[in-house]
């Protein structure tokens, strides 16, 4: 399928499952054509797409790892080719966790977290960035961090490595990609709602809630409303910002007197 250029060209790393599928479901519906990468089983990426084209929407689905260069090249090489046009946003979502320790944490965990998470963000961003300063027409990044931009996090040193390591990437992305009419923005959530999540916890939406101040957990829809903000219009002015959508949670501070 081709979209011939008529739709702009969104971009999802790790559009499969979780907040990925939420995203890519909602950039379409939104008017995207969206492609996406997926790393796992091809069975929920082709799900989706199904589902998806049934409903209308120009979807893609591209298997690879966000961490090899070789993967990223292809995977950003075919949405172009599908769509006709250069991206005009680029979603850097793709993150994986190990629960460790750091005192035995193992150096290929770490390895792998910092490469899918941090280096993903930078080899997706490197190629698309170009692409946009090319096209002479800028757009829009948007990356996924999260809580642990701020704050560390126990047993998740590698996880809370590459989380703040991408807040920083979004501002010195934001200051040398400005030139280019290119916006680069960070979309922190707090305590989301997902399959992977609900493994985390046998109570984890009810453990979130009652410490959050708005007093429920988050869920993937919550994130659409910051993501359309950061990708379309409003926000041509708004770039190396980090949006916290956590319900207050990580503003809230540790206080020993309760209240």
């Amino acid at each position: 399928m081709t979209t011939e250029g008529t739709l702009p060209l969104a971009l999802v790393t790790g559009g499969s499952t979780g907040i990925g599928q939420h995203l890519v479901g909602a950039l379409a519906r939104a008017g995207f054509a969206v492609a996406f990468s997926y790393r796992s089983s091809s069975g929920p990426a082709d799900a989706m797409v199904a589902a998806l084209i049934g409903e209308g929407h120009a979807v893609l689905a591209v298997r690879g790892d966000v961490g090899v260069r070789q993967d990223v090249d292809a995977f950003i090489e075919k949405a172009v080719e599908w769509a006709g046009c250069a991206p005009t946003l680029l979603v850097n979502n793709a993150g994986i966790q190990t629960w460790s320790p750091l005192l035995d944490l193992p150096e290929e965990r770490w390895d792998e977290v910092i490469r899918t998470n941090l280096k993903g963000c930078f080899l997706h961003t490197q190629n698309v960035g170009r692409r946009m300063a090319d096209s002479g027409l800028g757009g829009a990044i948007v990356n996924i961090g999260s809580g642990c931009n701020k704050l560390a996090f126990p047993n998740l040193v590698d996880y809370t490595a590459s989380k703040g390591g991408i807040e920083q990437f979004t501002k010195s992305a934001a200051v040398e990609l400005g030139q280019y009419g290119i916006t680069v923005n960070c979309i922190a959530p707090g305590a989301i709602a997902t399959e992977r999540t609900a493994k985390e916890a046998p109570d984890y939406a009810a453990d979130w809630s009652m410490i959050t101040p708005l007093g429920r957990v988050g869920t993937p829809e919550d994130l659409v409303g910051p993501l359309l903000f950061f990708a379309g219009p409003a926000a041509r002015f708004v770039t190396g910002q980090t949006l916290w959508v956590d319900g207050g949670v990580f503003t809230r501070a540790a206080w020993p007197y309760g209240g």
